[in-house]
């Protein structure tokens, strides 16, 4: 039997001394295989192998194999595109700078099976598609561009304004970034509305703007992804929808359909004079909403004066009445476009305020462009021309009585105890002032700019309405949080986009004539006929001319003093007239 088997094995791997021979030969034969026989797999594969090879020597096999290949390249590079966000539970937008937005996408991908293997992938997180500012290429005349000397003219010491390097219309508006700027940490942001309001608030507060207490004031600077703050309209989901501060429902529209640039401006109280915004493109025209909001009484002015008629526009302004107002004060109310206009206007792109008694000179692309996309901002506002510190900013509000002195030392004592310190050199130079200068701003409609502008307005409700006051402690606790892209520019250059108009009250006073009871009346108008000559009595041999005593006598006589002397003469009598004479007859 173990012959038998002997003579199997011999027959199927060769005889044995044709092994030997091949070993002397110097052939080595495996140990394995001629140990034990080949799997029947294994010579299928081999089989299927030569098979594929022989088929993909052939043309159109070949170019079958290729396609299959790249369809399935294809259906890879689709699914790598395609997955779920990190919380698992939708998917958030991301975008890529310079092109379209896509969706995020796993960084390990362990499901590609390409022609029956397996790959285990991981790629880098796609690069977000957010506005990162640029440059002027080399050479352009804003890059050399420096401000000259003030003049030195002792008579104008006050503010004035001073040249500012704008690009040409056409150049600004094909700058115009196509993707938002990055906000940082900050991506969600949300506004708490509630229908009963909780009048829990240490102190502070309103209808309008809620009763948050102080540790929900604190919560608010504390910067997170997704936030929820108190910003005004509290007391409605819609802003302008029974919430104080109410608007027409076209009105509301039309904020809505804005999804570019906004200007916007407000006049309550019939306290200014609407003035043109001049300068003006064809393209901003068509492009740019330009609002403005008044009050009830001041539509009433308007209405009488035939200013305002039933087509709700002045010129570019498209005029938003509001309703029920929620201050009886006008300036606290004129905070609320100032502040909030990005919950009345939710697509729009960025803003620029203008208060009511400035009128725009400069188209407003070329300002977004100078003062927010080449400087890579997305807040910008002007600095106070002469006052930095905003300590001193209160004891100036406090001399010219623009609020009670007693509400502005206990905010001033408030920020006091929370970390706020005089403007001194050392906060340069990533802030160069305290006290801004508030009648414009310009911003970009992100969500760390909107917080901005939210916690600001939470400090006018809770405080004074004098918002250069509480500026700065906004402002200090986001920068200590984020890096938020906050500029401030000099006054002057605020000077050269706009021209500060007067008051309605001086207005009237420069226009009204004068006060009858304090100043006489002008006297009459003299006929343009000459007077009529003087009538002098005549002889026919002299006249007689009165001489006026006016010291001793200086002629031929000699005498004493006596007294008015009457001089005669035999000649024509002549009468002097000015510089004319009129010569008489005998």
């Amino acid at each position: 039997m173990s012959n038998g088997s002997l003579e199997f094995r011999s027959a199927s791997y060769g005889s044995l001394e044709k092994q030997l021979q091949l070993q002397q030969n110097g052939v080595v034969v495996s140990a394995i295989q001629s140990a034990r026989k080949p799997s029947k797999m294994l010579k299928e594969k081999e089989r299927l192998f030569l098979w594929i090879c022989k088929l993909a020597g052939r043309r159109k096999v070949g170019m079958l194999i290729l396609s299959l290949i790249s369809a399935a390249v294809f259906v890879w590079v689709l699914y790598v595109g395609k997955g779920d966000s990190p919380e698992g539970n939708g998917a958030s937008d991301i975008s890529v700078k310079g092109s379209i937005s896509i969706s995020d996408s796993p960084s390990t991908i362990s499901t590609a099976n390409i022609m029956g293997f397996a790959t285990n992938l991981v790629l880098p997180p796609p690069p977000p598609s957010h506005f990162l500012g640029y440059t002027l290429p080399p050479g352009h005349p804003c890059n050399s561009f420096t401000l000259p000397p003030p003049p030195a003219d002792p008579k104008r010491s006050g503010p004035r304004p001073c040249p500012v390097c704008y690009l040409p219309v056409e150049e600004a508006i094909a700058l115009m970034p196509k993707f938002p700027s990055p906000s940082p940490i900050i991506q969600n942001l949300t506004y708490i509305w509630e229908e009963n309001l909780s009048r829990d608030g240490e102190f502070g507060g309103s209808d309008f703007g809620g009763y948050p207490t102080l540790k929900q004031r604190s919560d608010s600077f504390d910067i997170r992804e997704s936030m929820s703050v108190h910003c005004g309209f509290v007391k409605g989901p819609k802003p302008g929808r029974n919430t104080g501060f109410d608007m027409d429902e076209d009105d509301l529209y039309h904020m809505e359909q804005c999804r570019g640039v906004v200007v916007a401006s407000a006049i309550f109280g019939n306290f200014d004079a609407i003035n043109e915004p001049s300068n003006v493109s064809n393209y901003s025209k068509k492009t740019v909403c330009f609002l403005m909001f008044i009050d009830e009484e001041t539509e009433k002015a308007w209405r009488a004066s035939g200013l305002l008629g039933i087509n709700k526009r002045i010129g570019l302004w498209r005029i938003i009445v509001a309703r029920n107002i929620p201050y009886t004060d006008a300036r606290r109310t004129g905070k609320i476009p100032k502040l909030l206009i990005h919950r009345m206007t939710p697509n729009a792109r960025y803003s620029i305020w203008l208060d009511g008694k400035l009128e725009l000179v400069v188209d407003p692309y070329q300002i977004l462009e100078r003062f927010l996309w080449r400087r890579n901002a997305t807040f910008a506002i002007s600095r106070h021309y002469k006052r930095f510190d905003v300590f001193v900013e209160a004891e100036a509000n406090k001399a010219a009585g623009k609020y009670d002195n007693a509400s502005i030392d206990f905010q001033i004592d408030f920020y006091k105890k929370e970390g706020l310190t005089p403007y001194t050199e050392a906060k340069l130079p990533r802030i160069i002032s305290d006290v801004p200068e508030g009648c414009v701003i310009v911003r970009e409609l992100v969500p760390i700019s909107n917080l901005f502008t939210c916690l600001w307005h939470n400090e006018v409700d809770r405080f004074t309405s004098r918002d250069q006051i509480s500026f700065a402690i906004v402002r200090d606790k986001l920068l200590s949080r984020v890096d938020f892209h906050f500029a401030m520019f000099l006054d002057c250059e605020r000077r050269n986009f706009v021209v500060q108009k007067y008051h309605m009250d001086l207005l009237l006073e420069r226009q009204s004539p004068p006060d009858s009871a304090a100043v006489s009346p002008p006297p009459p108008l003299t006929p343009s006929l000459p007077p009529p000559l003087p009538v002098l009595e005549t002889h026919p041999r002299r006249v007689v001319i009165p001489t006026v005593r006016g010291g001793p006598w200086r002629g031929p006589w000699k005498g004493p003093w006596r007294g008015p002397v009457r001089r005669v003469r035999r000649r024509r009598p002549r009468v002097v007239y000015g510089n004319r004479y009129i010569a008489g007859t005998q």
